[in-house]
């Protein structure tokens, strides 16, 4: 049996192909197209596994989208409603890409020259696939860490050899990952690309919880508790309503306008990307911790874009009780098509 993963329109676009469970051929459309995360739908990857595999798209048993199109369009109505007036702007510059492309992914399949079934998978359900289904692991312990996916921005869950099930979920507009964007917005850094910058910059920041003003300051921007569950004060964040992240109060909390990308880059950066690091990995091991409270398993897999933090990543072992950890190489978008 012939199966192809797709992932396309959000971040990273890729396809996969597998056969009778293992992988054939894998690859993100951008190493085609030389254009740096591109989200366009991979038709140049998807030509590239069906060489690999030897095969026409006549020889495929199914097709998987790694997100399901209509709940996703269905959250960003009910944002954009509950919103309004404020998020007028944004719903009319969102909308012709929806009504364009994102809502016409099966119309693109159907030009491949496919017939078949298209099967949507949830998209945390997907980044938990691409994780443990690959690890080696028997069983293990899942958490996924993203912006958002349909609904979920973070959620964990437990795999049992090729069974994957999930448990607990956070949804939108409480998001570790939009949070370290929004941060990554105000050091006028580009979202969605330059969050390394940022991960990266922390490090040359004061690590002294006491002494670092803006650790206190972003304190306040979140609430987390004993088991990792979190919500954010969303008076500080313009995403929920506006193509802008920061809103004008958090400007006012850090105390400054967000940074122009030219500007030099001072002390000041420095110790707030260390702060937001330092929640960050707060709320990642609670998180963690409590997903080994809950499975008591010695294996971990993480996937989604925020398990791309290798800062944090490497602290695991040391700040959890997990054993081995197996983090999906491709854990942003990209890794999805594999995953659905």
């Amino acid at each position: 049996m012939y199966i192809l993963g797709i992932s396309c329109y959000y971040h990273d676009s890729s396809a996969a192909l597998i056969k009778d469970g293992v992988i054939v051929a894998a690859a993100e459309e951008e190493r085609f197209s030389r254009k740096k995360h591109d989200n366009s739908f991979p038709k140049k990857a998807v030509t590239f596994c069906l060489e690999k595999g030897g095969i026409t798209i006549n020889s495929i048993d199914h097709i998987a989208f790694y997100e399901k199109p209509i709940v996703k369009f269905e959250r960003v109505l009910m944002q954009f409603l509950h919103y309004f007036p404020k998020s007028y702007f944004s719903f009319v510059k969102s909308m012709p890409s929806w009504l364009s492309q994102k809502l016409m992914l099966v119309n693109n399949i159907r030009k491949l020259g496919y017939s078949g079934d298209v099967i949507f998978i949830k998209h945390h359900l997907a980044h938990a696939a691409s994780a443990f289904l690959v690890s080696g692991f028997e069983k293990a312990a899942i958490v996924t860490v993203d912006g958002v996916g349909e609904w979920n921005t973070t959620a964990f869950g437990f795999g049992n050899k090729n069974q994957v099930t999930m448990h607990k979920k956070i949804d939108f507009p409480h998001s570790l990952g939009l949070l370290y964007s929004t941060i990554t917005a105000y050091l006028g850094f580009k979202v969605n690309n330059s969050e390394y910058k940022v991960m990266g910059l922390s490090s040359y920041g004061n690590k002294n919880k006491q002494e670092n003003q803006y650790y206190k300051k972003l304190k306040k921007v979140i609430k987390v508790l004993d088991d990792g569950s979190f919500s954010l004060d969303l008076s500080y964040f313009s995403y929920p309503h506006s193509l802008r992240m920061p809103s004008k109060r958090l400007c006012k909390l850090l105390g400054g306008n967000i940074r122009k990308p030219h500007d030099p880059i001072a002390q000041r950066e420095k110790d707030i990307a260390c702060a937001l690091q330092m929640i960050y990995e707060e709320t990642l091991f609670k998180i963690i911790n409590y997903v080994h409270s809950k499975f008591k398993s010695g294996n971990l897999v993480l996937a989604g874009g925020c398990a791309l933090n290798s800062v944090a990543n490497g602290k695991i072992l040391k700040k959890t009780q997990f054993k081995k950890v197996w983090i999906q190489p491709a854990a942003s978008d990209s890794g999805g098509s594999l995953g659905a």
